[in-house]
C-alpha cells in the first residue's frame, strides 16, 4: 500500500493496472484500492492548493523534523 501511495504521489503518470493488481494480490479489495487512491489524491490536491495559495505551516508545526527525520 505504501509503495502504491508513494508512486501515485511522486510519479502519477506512471501508474498502471499492475499497481492495482499488486494491491489485490495482498488482499485489498477494489473498494480498498479506491479508498487508498482517493486519500492519496486528496492529500496531493489539498497540499497543492495550499502551496499554490502560499499558505504557510501552522504556528504549532515544527519547522524541522525532530532528530532529523519524522517518525
Amino acid at each position: 500500500m505504501l509503495a502504491y501511495a508513494e508512486k501515485l504521489t511522486l510519479t502519477p503518470g506512471e501508474m498502471v493496472e499492475a499497481d492495482v493488481e499488486a494491491l489485490r494480490m495482498v488482499g485489498f479489495s477494489d473498494r480498498d484500492v479506491l479508498d487508498i487512491c482517493e486519500v492519496v489524491a486528496y492529500y496531493a490536491y489539498a497540499n497543492r492548493i495550499a502551496d499554490g495559495l502560499g499558505i504557510g505551516l501552522e504556528d504549532w508545526y515544527p519547522p524541522e523534523p525532530p532528530m532529523g527525520q519524522w517518525p
